[in-house]
């Protein structure tokens, strides 16, 4: 038997009996009891991703392609997921009760079992995502400080924010779904050697930014509900603004600055040209013939150029 208060809810078409089967109170026990962990897990994964680049720095890359083919299927699936399954209580909490119930009241957990459970997945998934950067330190692949730094912050706020039920992260929950969608999709096509036009790296790195400018108004919306209506109508505290602010302002810097490196900048620019100028080289001087030793040495020396060059533009 379905309990929720639909006057809150979208009208759910087909409701799974997991979902149905959700009891928010139990799992925010659970997360006020051990959110702290997650320091540890950081810890940890700070050592193993700086240690593991230290293990690397002689050995040859991994190329994981198979592995990384399915582990960024399976995540765009989930985000996909995740996106139809809390979407509609956002637009419907929009549509029929306005900004500040979206803002300043956490029926989505409470009353919605739907977004709900997946609220709850959605926290529990910033664990797992981690393992995003192993796959660029065992391939070798440049490690920028906006990877790791956005991972641990993201990690540490959705678990924080679970203990408290915090309200506006229906917000930040909905659009990170759906930028995920479109990041590990990409991700999954360029691991199937599918090669994506690079406008939508653009777009993606786009959408990414506007994320993070929603995010910096939600959290100033949130600061003026709390403050003219107080801590009773509105369940956000001062202390989730204040770092959730912090946050999205400085992944707004970070992404905007690797956004003008990646595709704006002179520099950029002439190192993705060069870059795609020696892979052509390189492909002209395989076709040569298997017979031919000196195109094998010079294919050799352009691939690992081409190579270098990438990793340059990546790094920027």
């Amino acid at each position: 038997m379905i309990n929720m208060d639909i006057s809150v809810t979208p009208n759910y078409s087909y409701i799974f009996d997991f979902e149905n089967d959700f009891i928010h109170q139990r799992t925010r026990k659970w997360m006020v009891e051990n959110w702290t962990w997650v320091f540890y897990y950081c810890g940890i994964y700070m050592l193993v991703i700086f240690g593991g680049q230290h293990f690397m720095q002689n050995r040859p890359r991994f190329q994981l392609r198979g592995p990384l083919i399915i582990w960024s299927t399976l995540l765009a699936m989930f985000s996909i997921m995740g996106a139809f399954r809390t979407a509609p209580e956002l637009l419907h909490v929009l549509r029929h009760y306005g900004l500040f119930h979206s803002v300043c009241v956490p029926s989505y957990i409470e009353q919605d079992r739907v977004c709900g459970f997946w609220t709850w997945l959605f926290v529990l998934s910033k664990l797992p995502e981690l393992g995003d950067t192993i796959f660029i330190v065992l391939r070798k692949q440049p490690l920028i400080f906006l990877h790791w730094y956005h991972h641990i912050t993201v990690l540490i706020y959705s678990w924080f924010s679970y203990t408290e039920y915090t309200s506006s992260a229906r917000w930040f929950i909905v659009m990170n779904y759906c930028v995920h969608s479109v990041m590990y999709s990409y991700y999954a096509l360029k691991a199937a050697r599918f090669n994506p036009p690079r406008f939508i790296a653009m777009i993606i790195t786009s959408l990414q930014l506007t994320q993070m400018i929603i995010g910096c108004a939600i959290n100033v919306w949130a600061n003026g509900f709390l403050k003219t209506h107080g801590a009773q109508s509105c369940n956000i505290s001062q202390t989730n603004i204040n770092l959730s602010i912090a946050m999205y302002f400085s992944y707004f810097v970070l992404f905007a600055r690797f956004f003008y490196k990646a595709y704006l900048s002179p520099g950029g620019k002439k190192s993705r040209h060069m870059a795609a100028s020696l892979a052509a080289q390189n492909t002209a001087k395989l076709s040569a013939g298997p017979n031919d030793v000196s195109s094998k040495f010079v294919a050799s020396d352009a691939a690992a150029a081409s190579a270098a060059y990438l990793r340059k533009a990546k790094a920027q």
